[in-house]
């Protein structure tokens, strides 16, 4: 599809950078950005190159949340509408593959649960944080009330939600919300070597991995042991692992292919 709020960049390791594209309005969400998001996550997930997905914003923000003063009145009920703003999260939190955050600005409201539905958050020093919804009289949406507990417990998720304050950088990462705080003129650097390195990886044990951990936050030990020797049954027998021990043996790096 033709992109009108999103730039959407390839490079030949396998890193698809994702950029929201209104800086104008701080790259909040609008009608089409909300299809073109949806549509571009579902794309990343089927893709046979995309190896790692970097998601970030044009301009001084990554994303204001959504966009309040669009104009035009959409024919669907709300319930419709929320439903279809949900599956947006849910394809991102869908994608197989690492997804890095990388957070310039402001991240408030849907933008800081977007950012949360990636597996690793980058944020630059001046970066900040807010579940902004109830200034706004709304209550928390975008996969918000799944993540934000997940992250960082359950009495810290309701103080953010419940006050709606904003969060500096450093706090974000104190608390558990963001992996690094990194100077704001090193965040490009800093993300692209960390894309890099999980795009060099091996997809398979990546994908795999990234699932376990996600879905062993719902599962007894027993069911995690059963299934991570189910998944490394699978990941032995593949091409890379038998690079990776080839490699290992000749002294170099391995070359993964996803095989």
């Amino acid at each position: 599809m033709k992109l009108e709020t999103l730039i959407v960049e390839r490079s030949a390791d396998g890193v698809v950078t994702v950029t929201l594209n209104r800086p104008e309005k701080k790259n909040a969400i609008n009608g089409p950005m909300w299809d073109e998001l949806h549509a571009t996550f579902r794309e990343v997930a089927e893709s046979a190159t995309d190896r790692v997905m970097v998601l970030t914003g044009a301009g001084d923000a990554f994303c204001g949340g959504a966009d309040l003063t669009a104009g035009g009145k959409d024919p669907r009920h709300q319930l419709d509408l929320m439903h279809h703003y949900g599956w947006v999260g849910l394809a991102l939190h869908e994608i197989p593959k690492p997804c890095i955050a990388k957070v310039n600005g402001v991240a408030v409201g849907a933008g800081l649960n977007i950012a949360l539905g990636c597996d690793l958050i980058v944020a630059g020093e001046s970066a900040r944080f807010s579940e902004i919804f109830a200034q706004r009289g709304l209550s928390i949406d975008l996969g918000g009330s799944w993540l934000l507990p997940r992250l960082v417990g359950i009495h810290k998720a309701k103080e953010l939600a419940l006050l709606a304050q904003i969060v500096s950088a450093r706090e974000a990462e104190r608390i558990g919300i963001v992996n690094r705080v990194v100077p704001d003129a090193e965040l490009d650097k800093f993300v692209g070597e960390w894309a890099a390195r999980l795009a060099a990886g091996p997809p398979i044990a990546l994908q795999m991995t990234k699932r376990m951990i996600t879905s062993g936050l719902s599962m007894s030990m027993s069911e995690a042991l059963h299934w991570e020797a189910i998944l490394q049954s699978v990941t032995g027998g593949t091409e890379d692992t038998r690079e990776a021990m080839k490699a290992f043996v000749e002294k170099r790096a391995p070359v993964f292919k996803g095989r």
